[in-house]
């Protein structure tokens, strides 16, 4: 894992906004996997803000979403299809078939998970996945006990997850507690994973995450596994890391190899 600690929630989108748009301009065609959520908004307008200075052009990208609520129509206000028109693909200039999102109103969601899954391997599979981190340490929809090597498919939600999300769904609106998610073993297979993290509420996941033993309990501890995942988070989130000053430092030795390298 390469941990990257920002002063701020801005500078961490700034920092994993500058991941994508590099990626988009190394290969204009790229297969991004993106995420919903609170965390992912900042970088989102960061990338919205680089097309209209023409910064970058998302016309050859293909995009796969990592999960939606079960039972919601893409066209219903609280599902994530609706979430990533709203605040990314209704702003920039991606074919909307070229944007995937699991199909939660699928009359046979099992196929719909198996089909999803056949649509990546076809798309040559994810470049560059975009996470979020849940409070108890959940990627995607993967909740703990999630097995490592899972693959897309429907999910439980639990209470703790549900409660967290009832704050985008109105006192007596049906909320879902049933997913279509990506599996851990799926989200491994990207070449790239980028994970977000802010503000002391995922301290203790981060810690887990980063420190922690792989287990289960812990889905986002199976990132510790790949070969190339970026994880970055502001200083109120790595603030139960056992020695923030540490990871700093790597950071700080990295970039020096950087710049001496493009010397």
């Amino acid at each position: 894992m390469q941990v990257v600690i920002k002063p701020d929630a801005a500078a961490v989108a700034k920092y994993g906004a500058a991941i994508f748009i590099q990626q988009i301009v190394t290969k204009p065609d790229s297969v991004l996997g993106l995420a919903t959520g609170s965390t992912p908004l900042a970088l989102y307008q960061q990338l919205i803000d680089a097309y209209r200075v023409e910064s970058v052009s998302f016309k050859q990208v293909k995009t796969f979403n990592l999960d939606e609520y079960l039972g919601l129509a893409a066209d219903h206000p609280q599902s994530y299809r609706y979430f990533m028109q709203q605040h990314l693909f209704n702003h920039i200039d991606i074919r909307i078939e070229h944007t995937a999102v699991p199909n939660g109103n699928a009359p046979d969601p099992l196929h719909a998970c198996n089909d999803y899954e056949r649509q990546i391997t076809a798309a040559g599979g994810i470049d560059l996945q975009l996470l979020g981190l849940g409070r108890n340490g959940h990627i995607g929809f993967n909740e703990p006990s999630s097995g490592l090597q899972s693959r897309t498919r429907i999910k439980t939600l639990t209470a703790a997850t549900i409660a967290d999300n009832a704050r985008f769904f109105q006192p007596n609106e049906y909320q879902p507690h049933l997913a279509i998610t990506m599996g851990i073993g799926t989200i491994l297979d990207a070449r790239k994973v980028v994970l977000l993290a802010t503000g002391s509420a995922k301290a203790a996941a981060v810690k887990a995450m980063i420190e922690g033993p792989l287990s289960a309990s812990c889905p986002a501890s199976a990132l510790q596994l790949h070969q190339h995942a970026v994880i970055v988070i502001d200083e109120a989130a790595a603030s139960e890391l056992t020695d923030m000053a540490f990871y700093q430092h790597i950071e700080r030795e990295n970039e020096a190899l950087l710049r001496q390298l493009k010397r």
